[in-house]
């Protein structure tokens, strides 16, 4: 069976770790993570980033640092994980949930200004397969309500909007390290701060409230509770694994970007001919090669492909189940304006296997059995 997923290993990730256990700081925020958080402040050219166990973490951290609460409204797509929605939740805020452009499946910018109200207080969005939503239109509508804007940029690292790295436009972002996602150490994440004056309290947040950073750079000599928090911190062993995956960010990438390239055109017959769509990667983003998939017809054509695959030893899935459909969704949320593409077309994906190191010939029998499929 040829797997929808591998967890990425370059090979030296033992070492590093083995390295790690030799040190005395192991909780983090030791050599490791400072390695992590300053590949990706020079390689995003961002004001400060920050390691956290996962994407969901940094997600919590900005609705703390936003200080969302209850009679605030958040705006987001219903398209998306259910950390993007359980962060603002948790702090009390209302989810209004907004249409996708079905291009991209990211957000609809038209469909955030209508969704504005004098209770709106954050942004989120969400760029999904790594590829970036319309950035600009959505920075101009947040400038004039004076709205937070958050990129959930979990499946995004190395992906760019008009040559600005995604995490880096809006005040903050995230990104996921998951065994799911390009780059990985099992789980983590990293919450990314373009706003100056907010590294300060990140950086209490994270250490459980209090002012140990400070502490530790000797600042002052005893730390103490100053403010809301919790244990956002990613260990020493997560982050030696993720340093060596981010020295060899690139070779990962081009790596990705061949697979995906091989989707691209060993299935490009099948989209002129109608019977599939594929990605849409818009002319001023350059995307990261996160995930391929297709759109079949309607839902019942996604189910028999993906049972013929299977029958043929290609590991194929769908993605997210909209949120507003779900229980908690309806509790803590509400679809605004109408639900055109949004579930209709997430009953159409279907993602193909990707991973760093898939073989040539794994991504040529996929291809060559989706078209068999169709053929039959």
């Amino acid at each position: 069976m040829i797997p929808f997923n591998k967890p990425c290993m370059i090979g030296p990730e033992m070492e590093a770790m083995k390295d790690a256990m030799q040190q005395n700081e192991l909780s983090g925020n030791g050599p490791f993570g400072d390695k992590c958080t300053s590949w990706l402040e020079n390689k995003l050219d961002c004001e400060k980033a920050i390691l956290t166990p996962s994407c969901t973490a940094a997600l919590e951290m900005t609705a703390l640092l936003t200080e969302v609460g209850e009679g605030d409204e958040v705006i987001m797509p219903s398209y998306t994980f259910v950390s993007t929605a359980n962060a603002f939740a948790l702090r009390g805020a209302s989810i209004r949930f907004v249409d996708v452009s079905p291009e991209t499946m990211n957000i609809n910018p038209e469909k955030i200004a209508e969704a504005v109200t004098e209770r709106t207080k954050v942004i989120v969005v969400v760029h999904y397969a790594g590829v970036s939503c319309d950035m600009d239109s959505i920075m101009e509508i947040a400038a004039e309500h004076g709205l937070w804007v958050i990129e959930d940029a979990a499946q995004g690292l190395m992906s760019k909007y008009k040559r600005k790295s995604l995490g880096t436009i809006g005040h903050m972002g995230t990104f996921s390290f998951h065994e799911t996602k390009n780059y990985t150490c099992g789980e983590g994440g990293a919450l990314i701060i373009n706003d100056r004056s907010l590294v300060d309290r990140a950086e209490i947040l994270q250490e459980k409230g209090t002012d140990r950073s400070q502490f530790m750079k000797g600042m002052v000599d005893k730390y103490t509770w100053r403010d809301l928090g919790s244990s956002y911190l990613l260990s020493e062993l997560n982050a030696a694994y993720l340093s060596v995956q981010l020295e060899h960010a690139d070779v990962i990438n081009q790596d990705r970007l061949r697979a995906w390239e091989q989707y691209e055109e060993g299935l490009q017959s099948l989209v002129e001919s109608g019977k599939i769509a594929i990605p849409t990667i818009p002319k001023n983003c350059e995307h990261n090669a996160h995930m391929f998939y297709i759109k079949t017809k309607d839902d019942q054509e996604r189910s028999n492909l993906m049972l013929y695959l299977k029958e043929n030893e290609v590991m194929a899935v769908p993605h997210y189940v909209p949120l507003c459909s779900s229980q908690a969704g309806k509790k803590f949320g509400e679809f605004v304006g109408e639900d055109r593409y949004t579930t209709t077309e997430s009953e159409r994906i279907l993602r193909l296997p990707l991973y760093y190191g898939i073989k040539k010939e794994d991504v040529e029998h996929g291809i060559k059995s989706i078209h068999q499929f169709y053929k039959a």
